[in-house]
């Protein structure tokens, strides 16, 4: 039985479905729809679009043809046979139909052609999918191997005998292919009648086994399942990312030789189609007819190579190898030089004029000059320009000396890397200008552009900013477009897209953005997400294996969305392996040879576990895995299915389950964030599903990014009249950092404006385009993938104008040391520096004789870099004068003043000279250290040491206060306690034995304060206990040099160190650091703004460091916290500590009494790497778990150790509290007090009782008791909201007791008690008094008529609050005159009788217990006067009320009596003095007679009397009362009735009744 072809085992994924013929019905009927849903399938490239239309239906009608042959139903092998061959012939002809008409389809390959043998028939073991799973399997895993020719695009072939030549070579593979599998093919090459009937006359019939038999069978239904699946996919497959630009693999190399040697040019260049590659010579195309033998051009296997026999002087020029395809062009250079030997040259072109070059003129190794010059004019300046417009850059170039046989090198590059042509931007060189052109403006071509001229080994660069401004929004307020829109990851099944957040965010935040996809080759754009995503990546799924796909994004904000980013480039969803091998295909020519082994198949595989999965991105939308395929995979494709579980279960989730995963990464997405997560994943094929990966580290949901923070110190700076330099400290600790973007607003416009729309690395940025003289503040912010930072503060404003200009001159030039032939002068630089840093001095000097100055020479011809310089050949005894001019990059400045004349003679002074050359570095905010060099001239004997003097710069010269009282012998003096932000100077004197010389020039004024950036230098201790110092400087330029220095001298020969400096870092190595190394160490960074910092070593830092090398050697794994125990909910034990931090390969030993235990039902452990948390999990403890615990970890060479001992009161302390907290658990199962009983007084001086409950239901009743009474409650508890309370009002004595609480249903009960009583009771007393007190109003004055009262009001009074009284701050003893006392609410002070005594402040003290409460009033004068006026009037109000006449009683109101009864009143009357009386009868007088007798007794008794009484006594009296304080008046009324009439008019009133009810 013959095995699968070698081809196929490898590069098929096979799955035996062939044998279900209901998956043949529905994969035939899936590609006739697909057929017939498009004529005519556009591919997106260059290649397909030039095909006709026509050219296609015939290919695609060829392979309908073959299909329909293949699923007759064959009635014997001949007539199968046959079939085959026809279908043979038929995809042949189609083939060359398409060709003929410039179809020029990679996909017509021989393997869709070839027969296939099938597998001896086994029993499949049992598959993960279904036969409809099946069926909707991609069935594109089929990689073409043979091609018949290599594939071109019409147009790039050059002539008809080289397309010839290629179908000639697909004809021999299909031959060789038929013939190899018993199938004869035509040599016609197209299809009719004629040729179909040929056919059946050819073949031939013969008796076959039935071994044969089925084997051909199996070949015919191989033959149909490959023709099924090659249209399939060619239908699906996307070839425009199969189709990609040429690229050199090894580029030119530039060559130098001597005359007559041969040299050799290669190059090796990848692309399909098949690049072309051309020659050139000085942009001339090679042709190698023109001068046979001169050049040879070969192309092997992608080798291509140029050679130039016997070169001479005229083949000195630049070559060029253009490499095109159908996707581009792209080119290679290289100079080749021609030297020749010396004396010799080439007489005939030198007379021919082909030269004027004298003999003599050099010959370099890289063109005819020794030197060449560039200059740039019409060079191009800071533009500006906006999305969607054009723009070009360009300058015209000039070279000199100018040689027509060698042209320069031009490479343009945006902020460093280099620009290439593409559809966005083009460059063109016309021979002296360059020029960089934009079709379309995009917000990715900001930035710095550069050209770079280059002629041999010299070249010049150009610079200048290009910014490009936002479009105009077609919705106002929406934000601007995103940027920089790439592809960071592609496979089968999910792309990652990339971008950066726009600098305009409309106005509003941005809420997030939508990413947007088309397919290439159309023109349907389709939104990816439903929501908008906030992290500036995102992982697109739902895509097509094979085809390409651009993208964009787009910004959404509450107003709306703005316009879409620039489209990204072309990306195929494909396998990185899979897109490189189909990149590098086809590696060589056709070799016209199929080697076919026969094995017997075997049975399958089913895959191990992938390996090495990890989670590679992790944000709050998604989550990205990434793992290797497994080693046990079989000769099968293999697909992915990922699982998940949430942290702390084993409960695994598939997440792929309608499809598998067909590459090693893959994206999730509906994750909970803030969840934490464990992933696997599993490979299967069709032996079964293989066992799962290990299971990821547990991964949070979330963002692992954070949120840069603001930058800091923003530092404008003046640069042009229309530009403003921008520093800042960069944002702390921030990671992926794509950039800053700076604004700037005028000020007081509150309106800010975007500086750059493209975001800048680094602390510097330069903001072009400003208005001159107008003033700006200008911000920064942050931005990396997770959005942007806060802005940072606004910078202080800056008026822009021009920067930079020539020093000012120098002044106060002084002789500092005299010799008989040479002087020594110093200066002081000058007092602006003109925007640039000084690069060095100029000295004149001239003779002045009789007073008459000469003419002025020049002292040096390189500048000096110091203050101080020694003119040497002078005159002894000759009179000079001196001045001194500055030099920066602007040029160079005015020269000083003319200096006093100076005697050149030699000085006899004893006391040393004055120190120079003083500088200051390491300027703090309070301190900084200062340098100097040692006098020139040191007296009569050696300068012994040295004083420093400071003063600050405004101080007087009498205030100058020196810093060491005695000398020091260093040159140099680390000066503390300065004060942050003030100015200094500073001053140096030498002294030797003879006394102090005389000080030095000043050095200063220095502010003192730390700088932006300022770094320290930073002492490290690596793994191998290596120590060492750094230093990172991000101000360097680039002449910047680090300098060591060891107590300020160097250090470069220096044995015992090590330094390396690379980029803007360094460091210094000890290579045996020991006593012998103590000091200061400092590093400098030269050619910047006193950039240093230093580092001391002392003897304590010795042992510190050395005790840490010692630990690094032999290192421990550092312990954050010691092994703990803690009691869980239910009562579970809980071991635990805490490393700084531990690896992926730590391990960890559990110990219990000297052995180890393992994790099983009684313990659990859990190690978490990325927090260094160590657990052991114990269900309860019980009496044989007493003993000593401990941890052992071992990290690589690390290690380390705790332990925890638990024994004796210790353990049973701990074993209670378990078992108390396992019974709370139990407890809070049923209803329970989250919260238990408790008290609190209310703002009305009530107590409320109340208690938090918590798993509670309907049913659950709730008791009230005092004392163990039941307190009857009026309303029912809802527990709504879990909170239960028992209010009391006025609460007080009788309301101590024990309150208890019951909670309680079907599920069990659980009660909480309140003790009120004794020490409780108090302290609940002392806050009720607290808060009546607190409720006291302010103290008010009444007057009465016994005196004056002073009184507060109170929500309710109790006897515990105590009241005490006090006047002018002395307690007032209480009186009959002066009383206290509580009257329901009203806490009064009565004072009877006031007197003028009696003024002054009273206070009211409501003592609770603990802390008194006072309120104040004051009886001042103004009320004590108005208080005792209405105290008086209200006593002589209540005098004439007393003593008022007043009848007190005895009188009734109405007398009712019977005619002739005697009638006897009595009343008494009362008034001081006696009051007069007199009777009224119906308001008149009446006076006493017989009949009415009226008296008057012992001044109080008043008697009316009528003997008989009659009805004319009947009516109205009354009894006045009077005397000299008032009156009053007692009426009584008297009514007579005689019986008769009573009797007569009771007997008339039943009468009339019954009347009425008649």
């Amino acid at each position: 039985m013959m095995s699968l072809p070698f081809y196929r085992k490898f590069h098929e994924h096979h799955d035996r479905s062939y044998r279900n013929k209901d998956l043949r019905t529905s994969m035939s009927q899936y590609y006739e729809q697909e057929k017939k849903s498009s004529a005519v399938y556009t591919h997106g490239s260059a290649a397909y679009s030039s095909r006709s239309s026509a050219a296609h239906r015939q290919e695609s009608q060829a392979f309908s043809q073959a299909l329909a042959a293949s699923h007759q139903q064959q009635a014997s092998t001949a007539t199968e046979s046959i079939l085959a061959s026809a279908i043979s012939r038929k995809a042949a002809s189609a083939y060359d139909y398409g060709y003929s008409h410039g179809l020029t389809d990679s996909s017509l390959m021989l393997e869709d052609y070839s027969s296939k043998f099938s597998p001896q028939a086994k029993r499949a073991k049992k598959s993960l999918l279904s036969g409809e799973e099946k069926e909707n399997l991609p069935s594109d895993y089929i990689v073409p191997i043979f091609s018949g020719r290599q594939v071109h695009v019409s147009g790039i072939t050059d002539t008809e005998e080289e397309r010839i030549k290629e179908a000639a070579a697909y004809i021999a593979q299909r031959n060789l292919l038929a013939s190899e599998e018993g199938i004869t093919t035509s040599k016609q090459s197209t299809i009719s009648k004629q040729s179909t009937s040929t056919l059946h006359q050819e073949e031939a019939f013969e008796k076959k086994s039935r071994k044969v038999a089925i084997r051909e069978k199996a070949e015919r239904l191989s033959l149909r399942k490959t023709l099924e699946e090659t249209e399939a996919f060619h239908r699906k497959l996307n070839e425009d990312h199969l189709l990609h630009a040429p690229e050199f693999v090894i580029k030119l190399r530039s060559h130098t030789v001597w005359e007559k040697e041969n040299v050799k040019l290669y190059c090796s260049v990848s692309g399909w189609p098949e690049p072309r590659v051309t020659w050139y010579k000085n942009q001339v195309p090679i042709n190698v007819h023109a001068n046979p033998g001169k050049y040879i051009i070969q192309s092997r296997y992608g080798m291509h190579t140029l050679e130039i026999n016997t070169c001479d002087f005229e083949d000195t020029a630049q070559y060029r190898a253009s490499a095109m395809n159908v996707k581009g062009e792209l080119s290679a250079y290289a100079s080749v030089v021609v030297k020749r030997y010396k004396g010799e040259f080439d007489e005939t072109r030198f007379h021919a004029g082909a030269s004027t070059m004298p003999l003599s003129f050099a010959v370099t190794p890289y063109g005819y000059a020794s030197k060449f010059e560039i200059h740039f004019d019409d060079k191009f300046d800071v533009s500006f320009g906006r999305e969607g417009e054009t723009m070009s850059l360009g300058c015209r170039v000039v070279i000199t000396p100018e040689i027509k046989h060698f042209q320069p090198e031009i490479q343009w590059y945006r902020n460093g890397a280099p620009v290439s042509s593409s559809k966005w931007v083009q460059t063109h060189w016309s021979g002296d200008r360059a020029t960089l052109t934009f079709s379309h403006l995009n917000k990715e071509d900001e930035g710095l552009y550069t050209i770079r001229v280059r002629m041999g080994e010299y070249y010049e660069q150009y610079s200048a900013y290009v910014f490009v401004r936002d479009a105009d929004a077609e919705i106002e307020g929406a934000p601007a477009s995103p940027l920089d829109v790439v592809c960071l990851d592609a496979n089968k099944d999910y792309i990652i897209i990339s971008w950066k957040q726009p600098a305009v965010d409309g106005g509003s935040p941005i809420l997030g953005y939508f990413i947007d996809k088309c397919e290439v080759g159309t023109d349907s754009w389709s939104q990816c997400n439903d929501t908008p995503v906030k992290f500036a990546r995102f992982p697109v799924t739902g895509l097509i294996e094979g085809r390409s796909y651009i993208f964009r994004v787009r910004a959404v904000n509450k107003t709306g969305i703005g316009l879409p980013s620039r489209v990204s480039e072309p990306v195929a969803a494909l396998d990185p392996a899979e897109k490189a091998r189909l990149k590098s295909r086809p590696s060589a020519p056709w070799t016209g040879q199929i080697i076919v082994t026969e094995e017997e198949p075997s049975e399958g595989i089913i895959p191990g576990p992938p390996t090495d999965l990890s989670v590679t991105e992790a944000t709050q939308s998604y989550v990205v895995l990434s793992w290797k395929p497994p080693g046990q995979r079989g000769h099968e494709g293999i697909l992915y299915f990922v699982e998940k579980c949430e942290a702390g279960t084993e409960n695994w989730q598939r997440v792929n389950t309608e499809l598998p995963v067909k590459s090693p990464r893959f994206a999730l997405f509906d994750l909970t964030e803030g969840k934490s997560y464990r992933f696997r994943v599993r490979c299967s094929n069709s032996a079964g599903v293989g066992e799962p990966s290990e299971a990821t580290e547990v991964t949070v949901v979330g963002d692992k990014l954070d949120i840069p923070k603001a930058p800091g110190n923003i530092i404008p700076s003046r640069n042009t009249d229309t530009s403003v330099v921008i520093t800042w400290e960069e944002s702390k600790d921030a990671k992926e950092l794509v950039g800053y973007y700076i604004e700037s607003s005028v000020v007081g416009s509150g309106k800010w404006e975007p500086c750059n729309n493209n975001p800048v690395k680094g602390p510097r940025f330069t903001c072009h385009g400003l208005a001159t003289g107008q003033n700006y503040i200008f911000r920064v912010r942050a931005v990396n993938a997770a959005g942007l930072s806060e802005y940072s503060q606004d910078s202080e404003a800056i008026e822009v104008k021009a920067a930079i200009a020539a020093p000012s001159p120098p002044y106060d030039i002084t002789c500092l040391e005299s010799f008989r032939d040479s002087v020594v002068l110093g200066w002081k630089q000058p007092d602006k520096s003109g925007g640039a840093e000084i690069t060095g001095y100029y000295v004149n000097y001239r003779e002045v004789i009789d007073g008459v100055p000469g003419r002025w020479r020049e002292a040096n011809i390189k500048a000096v870099s110091d203050e101080a310089y020694k003119i040497s050949n002078l005159k002894e005894n000759m009179v000079y004068q001196f001045q001194v001019a500055a030099m920066n990059i602007a040029g160079l400045g005015m020269p000083s003043a003319v200096s006093e004349c100076f005697k050149c003679e030699e000085w006899t002074i004893a006391v040393p000279g004055p120190p120079h050359s003083l500088k200051y570095s390491e300027v703090r905010n309070t301190s900084l250290v200062l340098q100097w060099k040692p006098p020139i001239h040191s007296g009569r004997t050696p300068v012994t040491g040295y004083f420093v003097d400071v003063k600050e710069a405004r101080a007087k010269d009498d205030q100058w206060k020196g810093l060491n009282e005695a000398a020091i012998k260093n040159k140099y003096l680390k000066v503390q306690g300065l004060k942050e932000g003030v100015s200094y100077v500073f001053r140096v004197r030498a002294i030797n034995q003879a006394g102090v010389g005389k000080p030095s020039d000043l050095a200063g004024p220095v502010v003192a304060e730390t700088r932006p950036g300022t770094k320290e230098l930073v002492v490290n201790v690596d793994d191998d206990g290596v120590i060492s110092l750094n230093f990172e400087c991000d101000q360097m330029t680039p002449n910047s040099e680090f300098t060591w220095s060891k107590d300020y001298v160097s250090t470069e020969d220096s044995p015992r160190i090590e330094v390396e400096s690379k980029g803007n870092k360094t460091k210094m190595t000890f290579k045996d650091l020991g006593m012998e190394d103590l000091g200061i160490y400092s590093c400098d960074v030269t050619d910047t703004d006193g950039i240093a910092s230093s580092y001391l070593i002392d003897e304590e830092e010795l042992k510190r460091l050395l005790a840490l090398s010692q630990e690094h050697k032999f290192p421990t794994v550092p312990v954050k916290s010691d092994l703990a125990v803690e009691i869980l909910e239910k009562g579970q034990v809980r071991f635990w500590m805490q490393a700084e931090k531990l690896s992926g390969n730590t391990k960890v030993n559990y110990i219990f009494n000297d052995k180890e235990i393992f994790e099983g039902p009684k313990y659990k452990m859990h190690i978490d790497r990325n927090t260094g948390i160590i657990e052991m999990f114990m269900e309860k403890l019980q009496d044989e778990d007493e003993g000593t615990y401990t941890f052992q970890l071992q990290d690589g060479r690390a290690t380390g150790h705790s332990t925890l001992v638990l024994i004796g009161d210790v353990y049973k302390k701990l074993q209670k509290e378990a078992e108390f907290q396992r019974q709370e658990w139990i407890r809070k199962q049923g209803p329970h007090f989250a919260e238990y009983l408790s008290w609190e007084v209310t703002g009305e001086c009530n107590v409320l009782l109340k208690c938090k409950v918590a798993n509670i239901k309907k049913e659950t009743h709730i008791l009230w008791y005092k004392d163990e009474r039941e307190i009857s409650v009026d309303e029912k508890h809802d527990f709504k909201d879990g909170i239960c309370t028992l209010l009391i009002t006025e609460f007080s004595k009788k309301d101590a007791g024990i309150y208890e609480v019951i909670l309680k249903d079907d599920r069990g009960k659980d009660k909480s008690r309140l003790k009120l009583v004794d020490e409780a009771f108090k302290e609940l007393m002392t806050e009720v008094c607290k808060k009546i007190a607190l409720s006291a109003t302010d103290l008010k004055i009444q007057s009465t008529a016994e005196g004056i009262r002073l009184y507060s009001f109170v929500t309710y009074y109790l006897d515990d609050l105590k009241v005490n009284w006090s006047h002018n701050e002395t307690a007032i003893k209480y009186t009959d005159r002066v009383k206290s006392g509580v009257t329901g609410e009203q806490i009064w002070l009565q004072i009877n009788e006031p007197t003028p005594n009696d003024k002054g402040k009273y206070v009211m003290e409501l003592f609770d217990g603990k802390t008194g409460h006072q309120k104040t009033v004051n009886l001042s004068e103004q009320a004590y006067e108005e208080a005792f006026a209405e105290f008086q009037r209200l006593k002589q109000a209540a005098i004439a009320e007393k003593n008022r006449a007043r009848v007190l009683g005895g009188l009734p109101d109405v007398v009712t009596i019977q005619e002739g009864k005697a009638l006897n009143l009595t009343c008494t009357v009362w008034g001081d003095p006696t009051p007069e009386i007199s009777w009224l009868k119906n308001e008149k007088s009446l006076a006493s007679d017989d009949h009415c007798n009226l008296r008057f007794e012992g001044s109080k008794t008043a008697y009316f009397t009528i003997s008989g009484v009659t009805t004319s006594d009947s009516g109205k009296y009354g009894l006045v009362v009077k005397n000299k304080y008032g009156s009053e008046t007692s009426d009584f009324t008297i009514s007579v009735f005689i019986p008769e009439e009573e009797a007569r008019v009771a007997s008339a009133k039943p009468e009339k009744g019954s009347k009425q009810s008649k």
